[in-house]
């Protein structure tokens, strides 16, 4: 007699009980917990209070509670909070998609609601696997630098977040007191998830649990390199900036866009052509590379790291600071300054950064790396540098510098 999957003895796998879920949702609860913590740091690094320029989620009213402005110190912050954030997301896949298979016949369980209070749960459980799936494939496709999905990412991957979260928060509420006490049972034939006809076992439930872990350890051996320069980023295979290196010299650290791929022409950066233009209190300042090279340089040795969750390891900068830039509009005290660039294709060709930012002796108007001009495709003939600050408001190609209140 064919079964259809609203019958129990549909889902046959001796796999599925409590003690497999419970262990699942346990290691879901505290990674979830991080990823969702991580990412609210991530989107308060953007400064989205910096409206309307960094803000992706203008509408976002009080899910912005959180918001502050993102410190420069230490200088490794966002490439913690974001390579945490990214890489975990990543290892936590087989666990997720593990987890929702050993619950899947409740999903088809009939009648879909016995009561009000089965009514809601069974809602929050649609939330809680429609918004995991939702988070994890539009991350993973950030990640790859494949936007397919409709809109823009920030604020489809921001609201989905909240709606996600909510749900696995009352979920957590909910099942937690169960999961601890599943934890302790030694029989578990008393459970809904259990098989009435269970098919012959091929592999124990503990046996599963080290195929899911084993799957993890893969995924996060072959992601968490891209944090890393040298050898071991060539073990990110999966990985869009990953598994090869970026190239050699001075200039031989990763970049997310190419010169070619922002739209700049040569033309336009050539020493002849190229003014970075101040605007301030007091007017309009036009200053060309060789004007730069002749105020006061300073060094810094800083990381860049992205969105995607690749950075790099400290690099050398040289340049103008920030500050010194703010004093000749005439702010003694720097404030919050609006960076644009002359890159025509692509997000952020502008970005804003806070006054903390620009006032950090170590936010730099780079105009060296390691020792060498900047390369085309590092953003020559200058480019922003700060403590601490997602790579996309490290601004390349910078053509105009507003400063104060944005």
């Amino acid at each position: 007699m064919r079964r259809s999957p609203t019958s129990p003895a549909f889902w046959r796998s001796p796999l599925r009980g409590p003690w497999f879920t419970s262990v699942l949702g346990v290691v879901l609860l505290g990674g979830i917990t991080v990823l969702f913590v991580t990412g609210l740091l991530s989107y308060a690094a953007y400064n989205p209070g910096l409206s309307p320029v960094n803000d992706k989620t203008p509408d976002k009213g009080v899910l912005g509670f959180y918001l502050f402005a993102w410190p420069t110190h230490p200088v490794w912050l966002y490439r913690l909070t974001q390579g945490v954030h990214v890489t975990l997301g990543l290892t936590l896949i087989p666990v997720l998609l593990a987890k929702l298979w050993s619950v899947v016949p409740r999903l088809f369980a009939l009648p879909p609601a016995r009561s009000l209070a089965h009514a809601l749960e069974r809602v929050s459980l649609l939330l809680l696997v429609g918004g995991g799936l939702f988070e994890f494939v539009t991350g993973v496709l950030n990640v790859q630098l494949d936007y397919v999905f409709p809109g823009s990412f920030y604020p489809l991957h921001f609201y989905g977040a909240w709606v996600f979260f909510a749900a696995f928060l009352a979920h957590a509420v909910l099942k937690l007191p169960l999961a601890l006490r599943n934890l302790r049972r030694l029989h578990e034939e008393d459970s809904e998830l259990v098989s009435p006809e269970p098919a012959a076992p091929t592999v124990s439930r503990r046996g599963a649990l080290w195929l899911v872990g084993g799957g993890s350890l893969l995924l996060f051996a072959t992601s968490v390199g891209r944090g890393f320069d040298g050898p071991l980023r060539r073990t990110a295979v999966l990985a869009p900036h990953g598994g090869s290196e970026p190239g050699g010299g001075p200039g031989g650290f990763q970049i997310n866009k190419t010169a070619a791929y922002a739209g700049i022409r040569a033309a336009e950066t050539s020493e002849d052509a190229w003014r970075l233009v101040l605007t301030g209190r007091t007017g309009t300042v036009r200053l060309s590379r060789a004007d730069l090279l002749r105020l006061p340089l300073h060094s810094s040795a800083l990381p860049i790291a992205c969105v995607e969750g690749w950075s790099t390891s400290d690099q050398w900068w040289r340049g103008v600071r920030l500050r010194d830039l703010a004093a000749l509009v005439g702010y003694d005290d720097p404030p919050d300054v609006l960076v644009e660039s002359l890159q025509r294709h692509g997000a952020f060709r502008h970005a804003a950064l806070r006054a903390n930012q620009t006032g950090d002796p170590r936010s730099l108007l780079a105009l060296f790396v390691n020792g060498e001009d900047l390369t085309p495709d590092h953003g020559h003939p200058a480019r922003i540098i700060v403590p601490a600050a997602p790579g996309v408001l490290n601004t390349k190609w910078v053509a105009r510098m507003t400063f104060g209140d944005l």
